[in-house]
């Protein structure tokens, strides 16, 4: 203990310098007469009379007693007075001041814990040490406070703990958020303490309504109030107050139950509205019938103001003060009605026979608790050695060099979180203030005062493009806000160009939605130039390269830059010379399969006109053929030679009979082409049927003997060289081939001169009609007789 602290000791009334006037029975009478317990307020005053008047007081009080009694005083004799032994501690307070250095040696000399002694002086330290740290919270220092009060036996000392914050918060209601934050904390770890609290206000509440006492009526009703705002008291307590109070109204009750509806109003408009407005209507009918004082009217006129302002004013648990988590509170089922017992022998010393025991039950709880590693921490208040200063000098040591272990440790051993609770946080944090924002300038202005660490600026691009993915629609306000960005810090920049390429890569997991949104996201980025086009060099069209969803992906990208920048724009942006290679991949012209792939694709989703180079090039620079081996290994082995020669001649008997079938094919179409004209000019013309038979059957002859088959080409001289015969051989492959290509580049252009006729073809409708129109003509009456000439020549 401090050398400034004054201590009282339990002992007699009388010093150990002092002696009894008389060791007569009559005395012992006289003095247990005379003898009363002190109360709390005789406690906290100070004794500083001298021994000689108490001497003198006493004196006078014996003489009295024995006058009263009808006995007189014995004579003192002259044998010397008897030495009593006093004992080394006093057994009960008497108001005695002992200095620092007298104590220390005092409670040096105990050292049995289990005496009377002992406990009594650390029960007075408890008593001492729970009303200092009561006395000093605030909201500021609330947390401090809390943990040193579990430092403490409050089990022990829950009397002295209820008995002092009680009294404080009736000496100084305003912090009455602050005590019932303490006990709300209190409560979740000893809720037996909680109880013995709330019995105790609900007993001085009954107390002080009987008596009338208006101050100390009203800040019970508050302390009351604030519990039931802290989950610690039942509701019902609250509403069973309003109904007392109002049961009976007067101008000072009226007054108790506004300031009661104040402290809790907010709370009991959630957990019960409905008995809320039953206590509003209860005071509006008093408002309007009752005589009740114009202050009493002007205060109920200003609750009900509070009350439609939803109680902003007086807010059921301020900020700061929000300690304890609703799954670990516990709530007190406590009625009015219901027998409470303060129990105020709580309040005073009881000898413990197992005081060593229960003292090292609350070490483990308090470790529980505090998290305490060992017990080599700070000891309770209670305990004697607190007042000893070259001990709480060792401790404080003791303490310095565990702090400074601590941070070698802390230094030594690096803590990483695997669970990246901090990066879902931010995340949340990020997603939440987009989604609370009303336009991109105020979000923008919100993400940047988050103060985001270096290395942070990815996950809020990848944010805001997630958070634009998610919605149903594409919304213009995320392609604004990611503009904002990339204009700020050029972090941003390369931050959206690398998320631009890590979506192109996993675009296939993504849904249509979110691709569409994907799309016009980026979209908007590259119309604003707020970042570069080289992203674009990741794309590579064709058909090995894509997939369904990559091609979606790409062509709601073109269209949505079609539809800001147009087709003219676009294409002069595309054929840049400065940005040529960002566009490779695009439109390749590495193979022709790739190039026609491309054209296709562009073509087909309405933007054909950005391919005009393309086709182009696929006109002027026809498929380069490969290059011909120049040198030959020459085959020394002559039955290799003969059967490369035998391989010829059977191929170019094969090209001989099929040039005889295409000749043959040929005469036949010509003939029943030349037979059918024959017939249409029969039915014309009868009158000259003869003439033109006679011509027909003229050109039929003609046509019929056919000019005499070439005959087929001898096969080729042996040469003395097999090397010659493979090179002519090869020389007629690769002509074979090469007119073979052209033929498919032929075919490759009418059927795309073929899809874009259908293309520009007519509405189904229009189809219809002239399929119609056809059909009316075929139905004429020329080609009704037409038909009837032919059926009658049959």
């Amino acid at each position: 203990m401090l050398k400034s602290e004054v201590t009282r000791v339990s002992g007699p009334s009388t010093s150990s310098r002092r002696r009894s006037s008389s060791n007569s029975p009559l005395y012992e009478k006289s003095s247990k007469r005379y003898r009363r317990t002190p109360t709390p307020s005789s406690e906290s005053e100070s004794d500083y009379d001298d021994d000689d008047d108490d001497d003198k007081y006493e004196q006078k009080r014996n003489k009295d007693d024995d006058e009263e009694e009808g006995e007189v005083p014995s004579k003192p004799t002259s044998n010397p007075p008897s030495t009593q032994t006093t004992p080394a501690v006093p057994l009960r307070t008497g108001g005695l001041y002992m200095p620092p250095a007298k104590l220390r040696l005092l409670q040096a000399s105990l050292t049995d814990k289990s005496t009377p002694e002992y406990q009594r002086i650390a029960w007075e330290a408890l008593k001492k040490t729970i009303n200092g740290r009561v006395n000093k919270i605030n909201t500021s220092n609330l947390a401090l406070i809390i943990r040193e009060l579990f430092k403490d036996n409050i089990v022990r000392g829950r009397g002295l703990l209820a008995r002092g914050i009680i009294q404080a918060q009736t000496a100084s209601p305003f912090y009455t958020s602050v005590y019932a934050a303490l006990v709300s904390v209190i409560n979740t770890k000893f809720p037996q303490i909680g109880e013995l609290i709330v019995k105790r206000l609900i007993s001085s509440f009954r107390r002080t309504y009987m008596r009338n006492d208006k101050s100390n009526c009203l800040a019970t009703t508050k302390f009351i109030a604030h519990l039931v705002n802290q989950n610690i008291l039942h509701e019902i307590v609250a509403l069973q107050i309003l109904v007392l109070l109002l049961e009976k109204p007067s101008d000072d009750s009226v007054e108790l139950a506004i300031g009661f509806l104040k402290e809790c109003g907010q709370k009991l408009s959630q957990v019960s509205p409905r008995g809320l407005d039953s206590v509003f209507s209860t005071l509006r009918n008093l408002l309007h019938e009752s005589s009740l004082d114009k202050r009493t009217q002007y205060m109920i006129e200003v609750l009900f103001a509070v009350r439609k302002d939803q109680f902003k004013a007086n807010p059921s648990i301020p900020s700061g003060l929000d300690l304890v988590d609703e799954n670990d509170q516990y709530t007190h089922m406590i009625t009015l009605d219901d027998e409470c017992q303060p129990e105020p022998m709580l309040d005073v010393f009881k000898y413990d026979e197992a005081y060593e025991e229960n003292e090292r039950k609350y070490k483990e709880i308090r470790k529980t608790i505090l998290d305490e590693s060992s017990d080599d921490e700070d000891e309770s208040s209670s305990d004697l050695s607190d007042g000893d200063e070259d001990n709480d000098k060792k401790k404080d040591d003791v303490d310095e060099e565990e702090q400074e272990g601590d941070q070698v440790e802390k230094k030594q051993d690096t803590i990483i979180d695997q669970t990246e609770t901090n990066l879902v946080t931010l995340r949340r944090t990020i997603y939440l203030t987009i989604q609370s924002s009303i336009g991109a300038e105020e979000c923008a202005h919100k993400l940047l005062k988050m103060n985001l660490r270096p290395g942070q600026e990815m996950e809020l691009c990848q944010m805001i493009l997630d958070s634009c993915a998610q919605q149903r629609t594409y919304e213009r306000f995320f392609g604004l806000l990611g503009q904002r960005f990339c204009l700020l810090k050029k972090e941003y920049v390369e931050c959206f160009e690398k998320v631009f390429q890590d979506q192109y890569e996993i675009v296939h997991r993504l849904e249509n939605v979110k691709l569409r949104n994907v799309a016009k996201f980026f979209g908007h980025l590259l119309v604003t130039d707020a970042i570069s086009w080289g992203v674009l060099r990741c794309i590579r069209l064709t058909e090995e390269d894509t997939t369904s969803s990559s091609r979606v992906y790409i062509k709601n990208l073109f269209l949505e830059l079609a539809e800001f920048l147009g087709l003219t724009k676009l294409n002069n942006r595309l054929t840049d010379p400065t940005l040529a290679e960002y566009f490779d991949g695009l439109f390749p012209r590495d193979n022709p399969k790739n190039a026609r792939f491309s054209i296709n694709f562009f073509t087909s989703i309405g933007l054909g006109g950005l391919t005009d180079d393309l086709r182009e090039f696929l006109r002027t620079n026809p498929t380069p053929t490969p290059p011909v081996q120049t040198t030959i290994p020459i085959k020394t082995e002559i039955k290799d030679e003969e059967d490369d020669y035998k391989d010829h001649d059977r191929i170019q008997a094969r090209v001989h009979e099929l040039q005889i079938e295409q000749q043959k094919t040929k005469k036949q179409k010509e003939d029943k082409n030349t037979k059918k004209n024959k017939k249409k000019t029969e039915q014309r013309s009868p009158s000259t049927s003869s003439a033109s038979s006679t011509s027909s059957s003229s050109s039929s002859s003609s046509s019929a003997s056919p000019s005499p088959p070439r005959p087929p080409p001898p096969p080729p001289p042996p040469s003395s060289s097999s090397r010659t015969h493979r090179d002519e051989r090869d020389r007629r492959n690769e002509n074979n081939k090469s007119e073979r290509r052209q033929q498919d580049r032929r075919n490759e252009t009418k059927r795309d001169e073929r899809q874009q006729r259908d293309r520009r073809s007519p509405s189904p409708d229009r189809r219809k009609e002239e399929r119609r129109h056809r059909e009316k003509r075929s139905s004429s009456p020329d080609r009704r007789h037409h038909h009837y000439h032919k059926s009658s020549k049959h």
